[in-house]
């Protein structure tokens, strides 16, 4: 249909012009369907729309038209050929439109709509509390930034943001604040060189319960310094240094009482590992109950698995058991840290290999706590070039070297994410693959935009804006005051990531709901995420700094989208009558498939999206067959990358019920006494890659009856 209208336009001879200079002055290809988008909306048929188009397009300038240029003559056009109802409906959505930008950037509207408890603003996050006092103060000062952030941005950019084109994440914080993402933080250097927080100078510990205590302080700081999740890579191996030092220290004292050396060695193990076990437990209580100033508990991710040693391993162990036995007098599974175990072939994937006992120990620990999730060691450095834990949640560092040929990966950051709407350019497109590729294009220039203008907002940053990151070894290298803090950025040392959202539903526009085994769409939607790629490694080489792509997780972007795509195009079967979208490249979970039809058709797309992936799998309460997970794990280990669990662990302390609780219109509950009090028992989802308490924080705007006809999707990897 697409391609029919605009022979009509060819073969009258009239001339397209080439360029359209927005409102803010920003220039863009000039592109026929919008006027047809624009048509479509006031319910034309196909000849008035092509008569109405040919009028438009023969008052216009050959070259550069404006579009307040075209605005008029699309006014006059309709009036011209008698659609003057139709036209005065244009002008009317027009105004309507110039008020919302209007409303869209002052602070009072939202100001207003956040004291009416508008669910949108207080149930944004599921990890945030909105009632208790710093959460409230967050959000105020959330609703207040983002209207300034849209006013300090590009207009266009901020209009495309607002018409759901693209999402600009995290427009609380940025980009009013010139904060980073999310990062990797440098223990290492802290806790060997020392670091000041506040009015403390801070020495390297001498012992394991030092050192983790350090930990929560440096993650509570650096989460009030960002506005993304942090990671300790590696954590085993980091914290082996100061365990070591409870062993001498304990060896030492032995000598004082037992005079048998084998006995005195004994008896310094022995202490070192309730030592290190106290030091797990002690970290995971600690993050647990820090608030950072963002209202929430720190989104903070411990990664291990690779250690050798007797004490490395001594911590994965105490790790996983610490876990395994839960928080509180009732036992409750832990939110925070989320957990992260590597397999390595030669290591602990076998039954032969030295850390199986500690691989069987994770897998106990998955089916009760579904943490940890897994990295495949040698399927990571494949992907993204490197092995590291990824940062927060997905969001995966590539590999990296500096000026010395040293691989670095603690240290480094993210600088935001800017998400496109997928399954909006296949529904705009109307099953037209070359008008897809064209709207596609379209709005690739507009995310590089937003993206370079993320980059250069960070950049305008000093080291005393968050001391913690610049100047006391969090980003590694420490800065000095005035320091330029562009160093550590560029030559691709962090990365900056394009998002994208929905391929289920743009294989669906063109190929229908069932397309999961067709060779062309699978081939037609791997496409995309190359085209994606793509235009990051162009980016990247143009700019210097690594542009990924980044398979986005988003609790609330999945209806946001389908929300403003249903009142644009109306509610399409299998699309937005569904009432949310797919997250990136998942199944359609409503098909329920098992853990190898899923990865089997997931684990091509990562490849592409090495900026950020995580594939989930679904299961039934699994506590009495833990080898079963084993075999996924197993199966899985040379196909995907980054490997979650989700298995029904709510529990009823009312009751005693083990199991999945049941989502009703007030909340999920307990199936067998309706029990959904969050004081008397413990409900645990996934949410946005982390594990969070719909109980305390309801998801997806609150709405439990949404969430009971979707929940295969937001807790089977579809976040």
């Amino acid at each position: 249909m697409a391609e029919e209208k605009t022979m009509i336009v060819k073969k009258n001879a009239i001339q397209i012009p080439t360029v359209l200079i927005k409102r803010d002055g920003s220039k863009m290809p000039f592109a026929i369907y919008k006027l047809r988008l624009v048509l479509d909306q006031l319910k034309l048929s196909d000849d008035a729309q092509a008569k109405i188009i040919r009028t438009v397009l023969g008052k216009l300038d050959q070259s550069a038209v404006t579009a307040e240029t075209v605005h008029r003559e699309m006014v006059a056009a309709l009036n011209e050929l008698g659609y003057n109802r139709q036209a005065i409906i244009y002008v009317q959505v027009h105004k309507r439109r110039q008020q919302e930008w209007q409303q869209a950037i002052d602070p009072t509207q939202r100001l207003e709509r956040l004291q009416e408890n508008d669910p949108t603003l207080v149930h944004e996050n599921a990890n945030k509390d909105s009632r208790v006092f710093n959460t409230q103060r967050d959000l105020t000062a959330g609703a207040v930034g983002k209207t300034l952030g849209l006013k300090l941005m590009p207009e266009h950019i901020a209009k495309a943001h607002l018409r759901g084109d693209i999402h600009y994440h995290d427009l609380d914080y940025t980009p009013w604040s010139p904060m980073t993402n999310c990062c990797l933080i440098d223990f290492k250097e802290m806790l060997t060189n020392g670091f000041k927080i506040g009015n403390a100078e801070v020495e390297s510990p001498h012992s394991i319960q030092t050192a983790t205590a350090q930990m929560a302080q440096i993650i509570a700081n650096v989460a009030s310094s960002q506005y993304g999740g942090c990671s300790a890579d590696r954590v085993d191996e980091l914290l082996a240094p100061f365990a070591k030092k409870n062993y001498f220290k304990h060896l030492s004292e032995s000598a004082d009482y037992i005079d048998d050396p084998t006995k005195q060695k004994q008896f310094a193990v022995k202490r070192t590992k309730k030592d290190i076990y106290d030091a797990m437990q002690g970290l995971e209580y600690e993050i647990n109950t820090l608030f950072s100033s963002q209202g929430q508990t720190p989104f903070t991710t411990l990664g291990f698995g690779l250690g050798t040693t007797w004490i490395e391993r001594e911590i994965q162990k105490s790790i996983l058991k610490v876990r395994i036995a839960g928080l509180g007098k009732e036992k409750r599974t832990a939110i925070f840290p989320k957990l992260i175990f590597t397999l390595k072939k030669g290591l602990n994937l076998a039954a032969t290999d030295p850390n199986y006992d500690i691989k069987e120990l994770a897998v106990e620990c998955a089916t009760k706590r579904m943490y940890p999730d897994i990295l495949m060691y040698d399927k990571i450095k494949e992907i993204t070039g490197s092995f590291k834990t990824p940062m927060g949640c997905r969001s995966f560092l590539q590999g990296w070297k500096d000026e010395h040929g040293r691989e670095v990966n603690s240290g480094r950051m993210n600088l935001g994410v800017v998400t496109v709407n997928l399954p909006r350019i296949a529904l705009e497109s109307k099953g037209d693959q070359h008008l897809f590729w064209e709207i596609f294009n379209e709005k690739m220039r507009i995310c590089k935009e937003a993206l370079v203008f993320k980059v250069n907002r960070v950049k305008q940053a000093l080291p005393e804006n968050a001391p913690i990151l610049y100047q006391y070894g969090a980003f590694g290298k420490r800065l000095k005051p005035g320091d330029d803090v562009d160093q550590l950025f560029k030559h691709r040392r962090a990365t900056v990531s394009l998002g994208y959202i929905g391929l289920y539903e743009v294989g669906t526009v063109f190929y229908g709901p069932n397309w999961e085994n067709n060779p062309a769409a699978h081939d037609f939607t791997l496409s995309i995420v190359k085209a994606l790629k793509e235009n990051c490694v162009r980016w990247s080489d143009e700019y210097d700094y690594h542009f990924s792509v980044y398979s986005t997780p988003s609790e609330s972007l999945t209806d946001r989208f389908c929300k403003l795509d249903t009142e644009k195009f109306g509610k399409i079967a299998d699309i937005t009558a569904k009432e949310y979208y797919t997250n990136s490249f998942h199944y359609d979970v409503r098909k329920h498939p098992s853990p190898f039809e899923k990865l089997t058709f997931e684990m091509d797309y990562p490849k592409y999206a090495s900026g950020g992936f995580i594939h989930y799998c679904e299961y039934p309460n699994l506590k009495q067959n833990p080898k079963a997970l084993e075999a996924v794990w197993d199966w899985a280990y040379d196909k995907v990358g980054y490997l979650g669990t989700n298995t029904p662990i709510d529990h009823c302390f009312k009751c005693g019920f083990e199991g999945e609780f049941k989502a009703t219109a007030r909340g999920f509950e307990c199936p067998t006494c309706g029990n959904h009090d969050p004081k008397t028992c413990d409900c645990v989802k996934r949410t946005c890659g982390y594990l969070g308490n719909p109980l305390v924080r309801p998801m997806v705007h609150g709405r439990h009856v949404e969430i009971a006809s979707r929940a295969k999707n937001l807790f089977n990897g579809n976040d």
